[in-house]
């Protein structure tokens, strides 16, 4: 019969882990210098294998030791995870939330969810919307939070991840080729003025205004149905379409920042741990290169 790996075990092998020094692991959990030689051993006998080579200097990890330590990582956070949870008092308030169209359907969604049904007496209210026009929520307090593009992140926003806006084109229907391109924009857009319809001038693309929207949604009908090129988030791009490209002549039209901003009027518990599911919401898609 195998004897249990407890946490208790592998929280000790952390500790000597990363100071490399049985003394100075026992001073960093509170035990005696023997007690943790004795858990070691223990540890050793249970699995069958030395995890540390001991020497003159203090220990290194084994070959079996280095496996153990990725493990021994991941089940003791997430022991100290629930842990946290199970004790973290429910949240309360109201929470308001901004986001553009590209990620209120993808990234945050399941985030959110998981949010509420932690916390059932947080009242959470979504906005979707232009950047500008969350920006304009959040001075007029009607936002906690806000989740933005930013050429350049102001000082009081946090950056999510890098998102380049590129040009997109149907797979089947190419009308990139087109002359003029068709080209699909938002309505009452300064951003589409500046940066889209910009970056066409720049590289002297000859194109026409073909069709107008006023959401991310709309952009990507426009791409699939094969009536226009769009301007899309490259983390956003919809099946059936692909990127054109800079030899193509349709550079990226910027790199813009996804950044979370934080109405400096309002805190709460509730906005806090919001930020943080949003935080990590974004944190797996790193940073979309360019």
């Amino acid at each position: 019969m195998k004897l249990p790996l407890d946490s208790d075990l592998l929280r000790t092998f952390l500790a000597v882990a990363t100071t490399r020094n049985v003394t100075r692991a026992a001073e960093k959990i509170g035990r005696t210098q023997s007690a943790v030689s004795i858990q070691i051993k223990r540890l050793e006998e249970i699995l069958g294998e030395s995890v540390f080579e001991r020497g003159s200097r203090g220990v290194t990890l084994t070959a079996q030791g280095q496996a153990l330590l990725v493990n021994a990582n991941r089940i003791v956070g997430l022991l100290d995870e629930t842990m946290a949870s199970i004790r973290a008092k429910p949240l309360d308030g109201p929470v308001r939330i901004g986001l553009p169209e590209e990620y209120g359907y993808t990234v945050l969604p399941r985030a959110l969810a998981a949010f509420a049904s932690q916390h059932p007496q947080v009242q959470v209210t979504v906005k979707c919307g232009y950047s500008a026009q969350q920006m304009t929520a959040i001075d007029a307090d009607e936002l906690d939070l806000a989740v933005i593009f930013e050429q350049e992140s102001p000082a009081t926003s946090e950056v999510l991840f890098v998102d380049p806006t590129v040009w997109v084109t149907s797979e089947v229907h190419c009308v990139h080729e087109n002359t003029p391109v068709p080209v699909a924009v938002y309505e009452r857009s300064d951003w589409c003025k500046k940066f889209a319809i910009g970056s066409l001038d720049k590289n002297k693309v000859n194109y026409r205004l073909a069709y107008s929207c006023d959401t991310g949604g709309g952009l990507k009908i426009a791409a699939v149905s094969g009536l226009a090129i769009a301007p899309l988030a490259r983390s956003n791009i919809p099946q059936g379409c692909r990127e054109l490209t800079e030899a193509e002549g349709f550079p990226p039209i910027d790199s813009s920042n996804v950044v979370l901003i934080r109405n400096p009027r309002k805190k709460s518990l509730a906005i806090d741990g919001m930020a943080k599911v949003i935080r990590d919401a974004f944190q797996p898609m790193g940073t979309v290169a360019l």
